[in-house]
């Protein structure tokens, strides 16, 4: 069976049940450094302590990609949430679906940023991997770290290889 998913705006309202649009605008902010800088705070709560895991920041720089892009897989990090927050102010899109042991395919969802806001998923929310309009997208990315201890080393990425469905994402 063939799904093609066109991607919608990314808002909060349409996200929220996938994690958090990470984004300054309608947000409680305050001037700090004298005057300087205005803060805009607790934009996204990470979810990495388990097993003594802490957060840990890296770039990605990712490739364009060709559409209609197949989406032939999912993955979801079973015991931390991740955020991706755009360097390079271009928009990028992504796939994102609820469900336990396997995606549910009746929750799969696209969406396309604006540019300035990024994505913050929730533990466990299947996703497709990073999705570039442009070559050389820079995002900065938060996710878990168990800093190489045995006893602190969890199941990071669970994949899904998609058979029971033809789904690919049209970019208008």
């Amino acid at each position: 069976m063939r799904m093609e998913l066109k991607p919608k705006p990314l808002t909060k309202e349409a996200f929220e049940k996938f994690g958090e649009v990470v984004s300054w605008e309608n947000r409680d902010s305050k001037i700090i450094n004298n005057g300087y800088a205005q803060k805009f705070y607790e934009l996204c709560t990470m979810d990495a302590n388990e097993k003594d895991g802490s957060s840990t920041l890296h770039i990605y720089i990712g490739k364009n990609r060709e559409f209609p892009l197949h989406i032939n897989m999912l993955e979801k990090h079973p015991y931390f949430s991740q955020t991706f927050m755009p360097r390079s102010k271009e928009p990028f899109l992504c796939v994102v679906a609820l469900g336990e042991g396997k995606p549910d395919f009746s929750t799969i969802e696209a969406f396309v940023t604006n540019g300035d806001q990024g994505v913050h998923y929730n533990r466990g929310v299947w996703h497709f991997p990073l999705i570039c309009l442009k070559d050389k997208e820079e995002f900065i990315v938060i996710d878990r770290t168990d800093k190489n201890q045995k006893q602190s080393k969890i199941v990071e990425c669970i994949e899904y290889e998609i058979k029971e469905k033809e789904i690919f994402l049209i970019k208008e």
